[in-house]
């Protein structure tokens, strides 16, 4: 995991439309850039419900949200549409920006050891550095968190 006052990775990846967005082009915004392991699985589904319940505050907030997984702009598109998501699902199936952020690590599942994405949540600030920095979050809780600390 990324530590807190670094400046984030920049990155430039297509979200669920086939739009291209870079980190830049939120500046002036608070970011909340969450990693999450899958689309329409139950964990990253109540997470991402959970960010869209809250959207509107969040925007009154000055900031944007910003899901990223490995998988494909056509499973983030159905992802979105079957939970009428408001906000930017980034695909990144070669990880990079997934291993920039370092969140691409060993994860241990009923004894099986493999590679993948850990629910990480970074909360970037106007000028792009790393202001918060949350691992092995709970998918549940992770949106009220993140409410709470804008």
């Amino acid at each position: 995991m990324l530590e807190v006052g670094v400046k984030a990775p920049e990155f430039t990846l297509p979200d669920q439309n086939g739009d291209v967005h870079s980190l830049k082009d939120y500046q002036g915004k608070k970011v909340i850039l969450y990693f999450y392991p899958k689309d329409n699985t139950s964990g990253c589904t109540k997470q991402a419900c959970g960010f869209a319940e809250r959207y509107p505050q969040i925007m009154e907030k000055g900031a944007v949200v910003l899901g990223v997984s490995k998988d494909s702009v056509k499973s983030h598109k159905n992802f979105e549409t079957k939970y009428n998501l408001p906000f930017t699902l980034l695909a990144d199936p070669e990880l990079e920006v997934i291993k920039a952020y370092d969140v691409w690590q060993e994860k241990k599942n009923y004894g099986k050891v493999s590679m993948g994405v850990v629910r990480t949540t970074y909360l970037i600030d106007e000028t792009g550095t790393i202001i918060q920095a949350i691992g092995k979050v709970k998918a549940v809780d992770n949106p009220q968190q993140m409410l709470e600390m804008l």
